[in-house]
Parts: C-alpha cells; sequence; structure tokens
C-alpha cells in the first residue's frame, strides 16, 4: 500500500488518507439526497430506487477508479447544474424527449469527452474561452440552481394575473413573483429553517454542514407533518436491486432528438468544472510545482472523468463529474488515492441507508441547493467588472441562465457577444483582442444554433 500510493513520498499516511476520505464523504453526501429532486419522479421521472443505486455506486466506482488510477483525493459524483439541466431537457420537451433519451444522450457526450480528452482538443478550449467567461459560467450556473431551490421549497411563488395570455412574452406586471407566505404553508416554513440551520452551520465552519443541515431539516419535519415516515415500517434495508434505470439509456433515441445542445452544454460545464477542480486541488497538493508532471496527471484524471460521464449514464444518473468538495478531504491531509478509495466505499455503503434517503423531503433538500448556489455565486468577484469588455460577455452569461431557464442560452449568449465585441474592436477601437480560432469556431455554432433550434 505504502509503495502503490506513495504515501511517505507526499507526506501522508493510512490513517490521515482514511480521515480525509470520511470528510471529502461528509461533505458531499448530500448530493445522495438531492440528486432525487432532479431525476425523480417529481422531476426527469427516474424511479427513487434507480437514482439511488445510480448515484451511490456511480460515485463509488468511479471515484475508486481516479483513486486507483491517477493516485489523487480527488472525489467524483453526479453534478450539480447537469443534474438541473438533465430535468429541464426532459420536463421542457412537452414529452417528446424521454429520460431514457436524456440518459443516451449524456452516455454519447461522454464518449465524445474521452476523444477530445485524448486529443488534447478538450485542454485547448480551456485556453480558448476567456477566464471571465468560465468563471461567469460558473456563477450562471449557481443561481440557476438556486432558484430551483427556492421553487421546489416553495419559498417563491409565481402568479399570473387574471386575463393574462400565458404564451406572450412577460411583462406588464402580468406575471408576478412573490415571496410565500411562510406560516400557511408548512413545506415553506420547514425550507425556511433548514436554509437557516446550513448557513448557522456553515458560518461556524462544520464539516459536513449541508448534509447535516438535511438530516436535522428532515427531523423537525417530523413533528411539523412534512416528513412522512409510514414507509419505513415495511422498509428493506439490504440494497434494492429493483426499480433500477442501469442500462436503460435510449441511444436511438438519443440520436433521433439530436445531441446538439445537451453535447454543447454538458462540453461547457463539465469541461470547466472538471478543469477548476482538478487545477485547484492537484496545486494544493503541491502537485502541480513540477508543470509538466502536474499537466499530465489532471489529464489522466480528466480521462477518469469522461469516462465517468458515460459510466454513471449507463446506471442511471446524469453527467459524473470532479466535486470541489475534494478539497475539504486535502485540507484535513488527504494527499494520495487512499482518500479517494476511502470516499468511494463509503458511498458503496450508503446502499444501505437507502430507505432513509427516500424519506426526506424536497423541502429538506432544497435549502442545500440555493447554499450550493451561493458557494458557486462567490466567484463573481473574480470577474474584471470594471473593464466592460470583460464585464458584458460575463453579464449576459450569468443573467441569462437563471431568467431564461436555460444554461445554454447564457452560455451562446456569453461567447457570441465576446466574439463580436471583439471584431469591433479591434476594427474601429483603440485595443486589439485576439480571439482564439476555437471562439470563432463556437460562436458560428452558437449562431446555427439560434438561427436553426431556437432558444430553451
Amino acid at each position: 500500500m505504502e509503495r502503490f500510493f506513495k504515501l511517505k513520498e507526499r507526506g501522508t499516511n493510512v490513517k490521515t488518507e482514511m480521515i480525509a476520505g470520511l470528510t471529502t464523504f461528509m461533505a458531499m453526501a448530500y448530493i445522495l439526497f438531492v440528486n432525487n429532486l432532479f431525476l425523480g419522479p417529481d422531476g426527469a421521472g427516474i424511479p427513487h430506487e434507480g437514482v439511488f443505486f445510480a448515484t451511490a455506486v456511480g460515485a463509488g466506482l468511479v471515484t475508486i477508479l481516479m483513486g486507483l488510477f491517477v493516485n489523487i483525493p480527488i472525489a467524483l459524483a453526479p453534478g450539480m447544474g447537469l443534474n438541473a439541466y438533465f430535468m429541464t431537457v426532459v420536463l421542457g420537451s412537452n414529452g417528446q424527449i424521454t429520460w431514457q433519451a436524456a440518459l443516451g444522450a449524456v452516455f454519447i457526450s461522454g464518449i465524445i469527452f474521452i476523444i477530445l480528452t485524448v486529443t488534447r482538443v478538450r485542454q485547448m478550449l480551456m485556453v480558448a474561452v476567456p477566464k471571465n467567461i468560465k468563471t461567469a459560467i460558473t456563477v450562471g450556473i449557481g443561481l440557476f440552481v438556486a432558484i430551483i431551490g427556492f421553487k421546489l421549497a416553495n419559498l417563491i411563488s409565481i402568479t399570473v394575473n387574471a386575463g393574462t395570455d400565458i404564451s406572450k412574452p412577460i411583462g406588464g406586471g402580468s406575471f408576478n413573483l412573490a415571496l410565500s407566505d411562510f406560516f400557511t404553508h408548512k413545506d415553506a416554513l420547514l425550507a425556511l429553517i433548514g436554509l437557516l440551520i446550513i448557513a448557522i452551520l456553515m458560518v461556524l465552519k462544520v464539516r459536513g454542514a449541508l448534509l447535516i443541515g438535511i438530516i436535522v431539516t428532515t427531523l423537525i419535519g417530523i413533528p411539523m407533518g412534512v416528513t412522512d415516515l409510514s414507509g419505513l415500517s415495511h422498509a428493506n434495508w439490504l440494497p434494492s436491486f429493483s426499480n433500477l434505470a442501469v442500462g436503460d439509456l435510449d441511444l436511438r433515441g438519443a440520436l433521433h432528438i439530436g445531441l446538439f445542445d445537451i453535447v454543447f452544454i454538458f462540453t461547457f460545464v463539465e469541461l470547466f468544472d472538471t478543469f477548476g477542480t482538478l487545477v485547484g486541488t492537484t496545486t494544493r497538493m503541491g502537485i502541480m510545482k513540477d508543470k509538466e508532471k502536474g499537466e499530465k496527471i489532471v489529464g489522466k484524471a480528466m480521462l477518469v472523468d469522461a469516462v465517468g460521464v458515460s459510466a454513471g449514464a449507463v446506471l442511471g444518473t446524469s453527467t459524473i463529474t470532479s466535486f470541489v468538495e475534494s478539497t475539504a478531504g486535502v485540507e484535513e491531509g488527504g494527499r494520495t488515492g487512499l482518500t479517494a478509495i476511502t470516499t468511494g466505499v463509503l458511498f458503496l455503503l450508503s446502499l444501505f441507508i437507502a430507505p432513509l434517503a427516500l424519506v426526506v423531503p424536497s423541502a429538506a433538500t432544497a435549502p442545500a441547493l440555493i447554499i450550493v448556489g451561493v458557494l458557486m455565486m462567490s466567484q463573481v468577484r473574480h470577474i474584471e467588472w470594471d473593464d466592460f469588455f470583460e464585464a458584458f460577455p460575463a453579464f449576459l452569461t450569468i443573467v441569462l441562465m437563471p431568467f431564461s431557464g436555460g444554461i445554454a442560452n447564457g452560455i451562446s449568449a456569453g461567447i457570441l457577444s465576446y466574439v463580436i465585441l471583439a471584431v469591433f474592436s479591434n476594427i474601429f477601437g483603440k485595443r486589439k483582442e485576439k480571439v482564439h480560432w476555437l471562439m470563432w469556431v463556437l460562436a458560428i455554432i452558437v449562431v446555427c444554433r439560434f438561427a436553426f433550434l431556437g432558444a430553451e
């Protein structure tokens, strides 16, 4: 074990690695409960049991693979934002896109990721897209996820005035966003309590604040009548292999509906999430001090990440990606793949708590989405707001995601506006901006998207 993981070389030991692995698991275990909100019967439509199994087993196996193949303390699980997009793809299609076809699209996108990684095009995209747009994508997705959290928690509601034609664009005061009456809606009150609990735990820097908050809120929901425990009386505490979505992906259906938008989204979101997490974590570990060695490790990690996308689709979940919560384990001293393997094993063992996961109400998990939005929103400080050339594309990227209900719209607007501004600046202005050739390719793709497919 010492020789395989190079424990002494990286200044760690088995005990430290296992504690770090437990810490990482505590920091990201909330996905076991939250993923069902997006992919379950009330979301994309996958059975509860199938979502939980795919989340636990997918996160467990791919994280163990990362530990064995790359030997770094990075854990993976279905990504926030991508699971929300998966839900909107299915629900926004008016029945034309099934969750099986959406899983097929995720699988194919994973194959494309593998090709892009092996050919190093994926790494080139990281250089091509401007820093401010990459940052804005993270911020925009954070707002997108937060709004979903507010809606699922019933903390905000949308009302339509009488006589309004809902087919027309929003305007004229016909549509109103309003806060819910917490004291007449028990689920909204419970969600508000849960939000405050998690926020307090975050302020106190409690490890696993999201998971602890979900559990405590669920318990508070019992006397309030929101948490339903009736299903536990006849629950089977052994891992259930019924109602799974393993192998249910529909590749033919995915090809039939077209992959343009789906691949476009998964490519960009997964690309930047993974790169940021991997570089940030390996830098904290000290691996990036040797640039050549560090880039080689990140390349191998990207390959595992790409494999995880397709593997997750086969198991029945949306895109599996590297989790930034892995840094929690690194801060506890995790330096090798043993940390990741420990986290992965704990995800596999979580199959035994499936009945408990199914009683967690959306009012207990929705606050976690809002907090995730806060964490992702924090990146907004890295955008150069004093430079309008950089600020305008970043602004469009951020606001169009939550306001138009589509992640693709924000990314498309950011890329296209950046290229247009660069052209006019280079021709008529003093400022000369070098635009990477891949940005031109992406801008053409965006124009074709809006011309032939429209907006989401």
